[in-house]
């Protein structure tokens, strides 16, 4: 999902499914008007073509790696002997996607033999798109559209895999959809890498976040500004010169 403007810049669950604390056990990247929680483009490689066009590195992508590793961990353990139906919100959710189901395999690789025997509960994949923004500016609406065939749903435990809750609108159109495909006896819930703490937020919080951050646009990690960024691995504040480089778009 794309985001909106920053400053300057810029169901239910079945029963038998464990419950989780949302932004209790989120990592907080502070509020800094001085730069102080962010790190210098010059400690961590940026890629050429991008190093003269973002303001700083937010998160690296080691840190973003641990806190997929513990996600994937408290994920496992709330849907105890239970098979997750992992499904990927495009294009922004891809990289999270891929690397939470590599940390939920890896997972079982550091327990037992016969405790991973006998826990080990295979987990399927499906993708849908969202699209509520283009470049940094809202279009007032959500377009949500079916990649799959939305009538195998029923009666599954659906994980929608987002990679950064804004204003909180596509999941507030996107997980009723969902539940009306799921039936009683099936559940709905959202995982999402980042949630921004945005002042036009209509209140809506992930199932599992891994890091609440400033109102500040950022790109890297799949997260992307008109396409551009998307392969930049660190998660960084974009400037005033990437705004302008890529508005139109990502150019030879």
């Amino acid at each position: 999902m794309a985001q909106t403007d920053a400053p300057a810049s810029e169901g239910s669950p079945a029963d038998e499914i464990s419950s989780t604390s949302n932004l209790s056990n989120t990592i907080v990247i502070p509020d800094s008007k001085d730069g102080s929680y962010t790190i210098s483009n010059n400690l961590l490689f940026i890629p050429p073509h991008y190093s003269k066009y973002v303001d700083s590195v937010l998160i690296s992508n080691g840190l973003i790696q641990d806190r997929i590793c513990k996600l994937a961990r408290d994920i496992r353990q709330a849907y105890p002997q239970t098979t997750i139906h992992l499904m990927c919100v495009l294009k922004g959710g891809a990289a999270f996607f891929h690397d939470l189901q590599r940390h939920l395999r890896t997972y079982h690789d550091y327990i037992s033999p016969l405790e991973s025997s006998q826990s080990y509960i295979p987990f399927t994949l499906d993708f849908i798109k969202a699209k509520s923004y283009s470049g940094t500016e809202s279009s007032g609406k959500v377009e949500v559209s079916d990649i799959s065939d939305l009538s195998s749903l029923k009666n599954r435990h659906v994980l929608l895999v987002e990679d950064i809750v804004d204003t909180g609108r596509t999941m507030q159109r996107l997980v009723p959809h969902l539940e009306t495909h799921v039936g009683e006896k099936g559940s709905v819930r959202v995982a999402s890498l980042f949630d921004k703490r945005s002042p036009l937020s209509c209140g809506y919080v992930a199932d599992f976040t891994g890091f609440s951050i400033p109102n500040k646009f950022v790109v890297g990690y799949c997260l992307d500004y008109n396409e551009a960024y998307r392969d930049l691995n660190h998660v960084c504040v974009i400037n005033d010169a990437g705004i302008e480089k890529f508005r139109n778009g990502v150019h030879e």
